[in-house]
């Protein structure tokens, strides 16, 4: 298992890689570095994702969960960058209920790659997020991607709809 953290725009991540695949994105830096090409390739990618020269990852991924997990990832995985759906349009798509497709975004293992921040509430609310820094760093990545605008953003944040 080898593993890279590096810098980000929103916030320090770690990369992780097992048996030629990204198996996990964690928030935060690990003090246990050891690099390798398919890491190097994986920040290289990241790099152009957040100076906005890449929206589509070309990485082979391997998030492990449940069968359901799983069909809610590989979903989340085809929604556009630069776009959102919700919970319960997801749900829809994959024969689900909103509820356990929350559920699966939150244990989702690749954040960003599997851009679970990119589904949202039908509600109004923004649902939630379980990477560093909740709703904030959501808010944040929409951003970046064009699906929110800044006066968007603070508008929500003004609204309490980024409280949860």
């Amino acid at each position: 298992m080898s593993q890279l953290s590096m810098h980000t725009p929103i916030i320090d991540i770690t990369i992780t890689e097992l048996e030629d695949s990204i198996i996990s994105l964690d928030w935060g830096w690990s003090p246990f570095q050891e690099t390798s090409p398919l890491l190097q390739e994986a920040k290289r990618q990241l790099d152009a994702y957040f100076d906005g020269d890449l929206t589509e990852f070309d990485l082979p991924l391997n998030a492990m969960g449940t069968t359901h997990q799983e069909k809610v990832w590989q979903a989340m995985r085809n929604i556009p960058y630069g776009e959102v759906t919700t919970y319960g349009a997801l749900a829809k798509d994959i024969s689900s209920a909103p509820q356990p497709v929350g559920s699966a975004c939150g244990r989702n293992p690749l954040p960003i790659l599997i851009p679970c921040h990119r589904v949202v509430g039908s509600s109004g609310k923004f649902g939630g997020y379980s990477g560093d820094g909740g709703l904030y760093t959501k808010r944040a990545l929409l951003v970046l991607e064009g699906a929110l605008t800044i006066e968007e953003g603070k508008a929500l944040e003004a609204s309490g709809v980024l409280d949860t």
